[in-house]
């Protein structure tokens, strides 16, 4: 009877040891993009589907609104280094560690989402091996919706732009609002609305939903819907993270990651005439460009996409790959 209960006792230590040892694993995410963002819902919905689909073996913790301390240029080091274990990552922000990761950004190179998604073709498989050399794995890619120019001035022509003090988030963006004439400030989404309220900045370029999240009505009145580039966000994790998840997690992951990125492009497109709306709404006016405008803006950003190609030849071929392809389909 002793030791039919000594043998009793340890199995139930092998059992719960067996346990312990298949316990969930949590991995923590970091999101610089605030609360309500539509890149942050994406990822809790990501979070949620993953949890299920591992049977709750693996789950995320999404932490938002750079909770975790990190700014939008330090994720990609912070997953490489294994600071966080994923992160949703704006890829043209880390052109400071390879300006390769500006060649979804070249200025009017793709002009709807539909063209990005066909420019992926060529890209994405790149993107993945430059990932790989910062020692993770890109999990899902999602566009950010089209691009505007807000200002507190309403603008009548090209010269009206000249000298506007107007932030960017990263060098490409930068340097194609700097072509055009206005006076482009780098700088992460953590220090904007700051900067816009003491007077640093009189303008941003960027999306829509960005519009929405930095509650832009309460510092600028126009919106110029110039769509000059586009640009995606990366969700990855730390390689050594993913190496360390059985078989069986990594293909349900990878597999709900496939089923859902679609979805999510679908999000980005109706963020995208949801946040106008919520601007116009709070006060804030579009002002459609101009066919005039328009062209001078793009010509005056044609050396942003020379000097691309010439600083980075490497990204040349998947450009032309999908110019080649456009130009077949028209």
């Amino acid at each position: 009877m002793k030791l039919l209960k000594t043998t009793g006792i340890a199995t139930a230590a092998l059992i719960a040891s067996a346990s312990i040892a298949a316990a969930e694993t949590n991995l923590r995410f970091s999101d610089v993009l605030p609360e309500g963002n539509f890149m942050v819902d994406n990822a809790r919905t990501f979070a949620d589907a993953v949890e299920k689909a591992t049977d709750g073996e693996v789950t995320i913790t999404v932490n938002a609104a750079g909770s975790l301390g990190f700014k939008g240029p330090d994720q990609l080091a912070a997953v490489r280094d294994g600071l966080v274990d994923m992160a949703d990552i704006n890829i043209s922000q880390q052109v400071g560690s390879n300006p390769m990761f500006g060649a979804e950004g070249v200025p009017f190179l793709v002009t709807s989402m539909d063209e990005l998604k066909e420019y992926h073709t060529y890209l994405r498989p790149e993107f993945e091996k430059l990932f790989e050399q910062y020692n993770q794995k890109l999990i899902y890619m999602v566009p950010s919706p089209a691009q505007y120019v807000y200002l507190k001035e309403k603008i009548e022509n090209i010269d009206d732009f000249d000298g506007i003090p107007v932030r960017g988030a990263d060098k490409n963006t930068v340097d194609i609002i700097s072509s055009i004439g206005m006076d482009g400030v780098v700088m992460p989404w953590g220090e904007l609305l700051p900067a816009l309220a003491s007077g640093r900045v009189d303008g941003v370029a960027t999306s829509a939903t960005s519009g929405v999240d930095g509650r832009f009505w309460e510092f600028l009145e126009y919106i110029y819907p110039t769509n000059h580039t586009w640009g995606s966000n990366a969700v990855t994790i730390n390689m050594d993270v993913w190496n360390d998840l059985s078989e069986e997690d990594q293909a349900a992951i990878l597999e709900v990651a496939a089923e859902l990125e679609p979805k999510f492009w679908d999000v980005s497109r109706e963020s995208d005439e949801k946040s106008l709306k919520i601007m116009e709404d709070n006060g804030m006016v579009l002002v459609p460009l101009s066919d005039e405008l328009k062209a001078e803006i793009a010509d005056k950003a044609k050396s942003v996409q020379s000097d691309f190609f010439e600083r980075v030849p490497d990204a040349k071929p998947y450009a032309d790959e999908f110019l080649a392809t456009k130009s077949a389909q028209d």
